[in-house]
């Protein structure tokens, strides 16, 4: 049976939700005292990703909302698009800001203060994302089974998931570049390096947007199913007896649910009642094996 992914997401989102706000506490109060712009951009990074977590856990509860009259298919692809507005929030509140505040402290240096504070609290938040990341991978593991894990993030339709990988990911590059650049602007005296440390942080970000937004923009598009539910789906249709050939598949994701449209050669022995019930059984079977399946259409044909 192919599972459901629902209390995986909602798990790594908690994660990282806990950590990023008590990430971007820290962060403030170590940018205050220190005058860091390494360590503000940091911040406003922490800030933004905790901002991210409750948008994402947002799309996931309107995503399970019922179909009605006016959206059949119901409310699934909420979940893209909110995921897509992280990636427009990370891009432009992270990535863009921190490269904005390095240029800004490249400009008007100011000299750095009990720097000793601020790489306290990057140990500290390394850390913590770590554990965020840990977290996500575990839930990503009990999803992808025995699949590698490249080709779980290549075929996965899970936005959520990818949105917090990329965000943890990026988090912990941020951590290691600003504690990077703090000690060398305070080994040097020079707190060019602080500005320059706020700029790369912003070009990883970017990088890390950009990465979020093009996966999601197939979701939102409209794509097909995991290679591992079209494999399942074949298997039960083509096991059917009565099934003499299968003309083509389409499935098409939905956030958390799967539509599926069938066109077959049924035996042409059955009469139309028996070719119905047929059907129904296959249907029923699809959806009891796969609960993914949301909606499923099977059409009887003589031809492609």
């Amino acid at each position: 049976m192919v599972g459901t992914s629902h209390d995986s997401t909602v798990r790594a989102i908690l994660y990282a939700f806990l950590a990023n706000l008590g990430i971007a506490i820290a962060k403030s109060w170590a940018a205050l005292v220190t005058g860091s712009g390494s360590m503000l951009a940091e911040a406003i990074h922490s800030y933004a990703d905790t901002g991210n977590q409750v948008l994402l856990y947002l799309g996931l509860k309107q995503a399970q909302r019922p179909p009605d009259k006016e959206h059949p298919l119901g409310y699934g692809k909420l979940s893209y698009f909110w995921s897509f507005i992280v990636a427009i929030m990370l891009f432009s509140l992270g990535g863009l800001f921190s490269i904005y505040e390095g240029y800004h402290k490249l400009k008007h240096p100011e000299e750095l203060s009990q720097v000793w504070i601020a790489i306290t609290v990057l140990l500290i938040a390394i850390l913590l994302e770590g554990g965020s990341l840990m977290g996500c991978l575990r839930e990503i593991r009990k999803l992808r089974g025995d699949r590698p894990f490249r080709e779980w993030l290549k075929n996965t339709r899970n936005s959520e998931l990818v949105v917090v990988l990329g965000e943890d990911v990026g988090a912990q590059f941020g951590l290691v570049l600003a504690l990077f650049f703090l000690w060398l602007a305070w080994a040097t005296g020079n707190p060019v390096y602080d500005a320059i440390g706020s700029m790369c942080i912003g070009v990883v970000l970017l990088i890390i947007s950009v990465f979020i937004a093009w996966r999601v923009k197939s979701l939102l598009v409209g794509r097909s199913a995991d290679p591992e539910v079209q494999a399942a789906i074949d298997e039960i249709v083509t096991a059917d007896p009565d099934v003499l050939q299968v003309y083509n598949t389409i499935t098409i994701q939905f956030g958390p649910q799967t539509m599926v449209a069938i066109k077959v050669k049924m035996d042409p022995g059955l009469t139309i009642n028996e070719a119905v019930r047929d059907i129904n059984e296959l249907e029923r079977e699809l959806k009891a094996r796969i609960p993914k399946i949301g909606w499923c259409f099977v059409e009887i044909d003589l031809c492609d």
